[in-house]
């Protein structure tokens, strides 16, 4: 290589490189549970156990939740993330991530090292992180969008309760009952 030649950069992004804010925008572009399962535990720093029983899972399967959730947190921001290969895989992985996340001399595989550090970095920045996403929900809850949303939503509603009164007090009169005719028994069956 020539001394004068460019340094040779990956295009690739790097966990401790990114931004507070780029962590909030991916973590908003999540779907709504894979980002509330990694605001709980890395964000807000909530141990595993309080995590799987606010969800109702057991531990394990709340370590897979969190591991496809970081996956999928990982892909957002641009990072290698490989899925696992099968279910085996995954629970390993899923495993390995919960002890990555616990102590700082845990070993793991190193298709599991851009999402372990993911992690790391979401929880090392989880007060600003924390912070961001409550500035963000405010704001989106003030914008114009969202009170248009609303308001729409309530008309719909308030169409609806209208629509039912009247069909409630338009229908037809209900036909008076007829009595029950009276059983006739014989006299062996009394």
């Amino acid at each position: 290589m020539e001394e004068n030649a460019a340094p040779v950069t990956s295009s690739v992004p790097d966990a401790s490189r990114l931004s507070p804010r780029a962590l909030i925008a991916a973590l908003r572009a999540l779907e709504p549970r894979p980002s509330a399962l990694l605001v709980r535990r890395l964000v807000q720093d909530r141990p595993l156990k309080e995590c799987a029983a606010f969800y109702g899972v057991s531990e394990e399967a709340f370590s897979v939740l969190l591991l496809r959730a970081a996956l999928s947190l990982a892909r957002e921001v641009g990072l290698p993330a490989r899925e696992p290969a099968g279910e085996e895989e995954e629970a390993a992985w899923a495993r390995m991530l919960s002890k990555a996340l616990g102590r700082e001399d845990a070993r793991f595989p190193t298709a599991l090292v851009p999402v372990v550090e993911l992690c790391q970095r979401l929880r090392d920045d989880g007060a600003e992180v924390a912070a961001g996403m409550e500035a963000a929900a405010r704001e989106d809850a003030a914008s114009p969008g969202r009170r248009r949303e609303d308001l729409l939503r309530r008309l719909a509603v308030a169409a609806l309760l209208a629509l039912t009164a009247y069909l409630y007090l338009s229908r037809a009169d209900e036909p008076p009952r007829r009595p029950n005719p009276p059983v006739h028994t014989t006299p062996a069956e009394r």
